[in-house]
């Protein structure tokens, strides 16, 4: 069964632009993404917006409905009443390039300033050994698409532009977690988590993991986590009277 929606889509550039209304053809089953190709095939062949895989893997697709960030790929049409009218914009945080596409470098050059996974010698043998019990929570950082949507609803970055300079945001303050919680990764990463990618301007509101599609617990098993241990290490006595007198941390 079909039924014509309303939608109300950004058109524009870095320059400006505006919301614009449309009735587009929704037939069963169908996301966002495919109402939003419907409409460039019937009513607006230049309408930009980046996608890619259509399956919620790659995580191109990212933009706010009704004022929500979503992969559209993810969202169904059922979710809307038939009536309602469904707006999609570019996801707010980051430079608009043209319509529903952003300018998201930002996050690629907070990706390259990470210390890399830097591990351990070799057993004897040649190998790596860890248990899977110490790499369980790491794994669930690594379901991350890198859709940038936790990155879009962050107010630090989304309401203070100027954080941008000093706050990485909650996807690679998760990287940093990932590789420090790594059973085989030899550096250290909790000064720099602090000091340079500003750990401390995240309050853990939870609006990170509220809109990640892959169910990623970016606050609880990671941003809090690393928050404790760069206070072990920087406010706990002990841990500081052992680092002074060159005992092995007790982390």
């Amino acid at each position: 069964m079909s039924y014509d929606a309303k939608f109300r889509v950004w058109r524009g550039d870095a320059s400006g632009g505006e919301l614009r209304d449309f009735t587009v053809q929704v037939n069963e089953g169908e996301v966002v993404l495919d109402i939003i190709h419907r409409l460039q095939a019937t009513q607006a062949g230049d309408l930009a917006v980046r996608w890619n895989c259509k399956a919620g893997k790659c995580g191109s697709c990212s933009a706010e409905i009704n004022g929500r960030p979503r992969l559209m790929c993810l969202t169904r049409m059922s979710t809307f009443a038939e009536d309602e009218v469904v707006t999609v914009t570019p996801m707010r945080t980051f430079p608009v390039i043209r319509d529903l596409v952003t300018d998201v470098s930002y996050n690629y050059a907070k990706a390259a300033q990470i210390p890399a996974f830097t591990p351990q010698a070799r057993d004897d043998d040649g190998n790596h050994r860890m248990a899977q019990i110490d790499v369980e929570r790491s794994q669930e950082f690594r379901k991350c698409i890198e859709c940038f949507l936790c990155q879009d609803t962050c107010h630090v970055i989304r309401d203070h532009e100027e954080n941008k300079k000093v706050f990485a945001g909650p996807r690679f303050l998760i990287r940093l977690a990932e590789l420090d919680m790594h059973p085989l990764d030899t550096v250290d990463r909790r000064e720099a988590a602090q000091d340079v990618f500003g750990l401390g301007y995240c309050n853990i509101t939870k609006c990170c993991t509220e809109v990640c599609p892959e169910g990623i617990h970016l606050t609880d098993n990671g941003i809090i986590p690393m928050k404790e241990r760069v206070v072990d290490r920087k406010y706990d006595p002990l841990t500081w009277l052992g680092s002074k007198i060159g005992r092995r941390r007790t982390d």
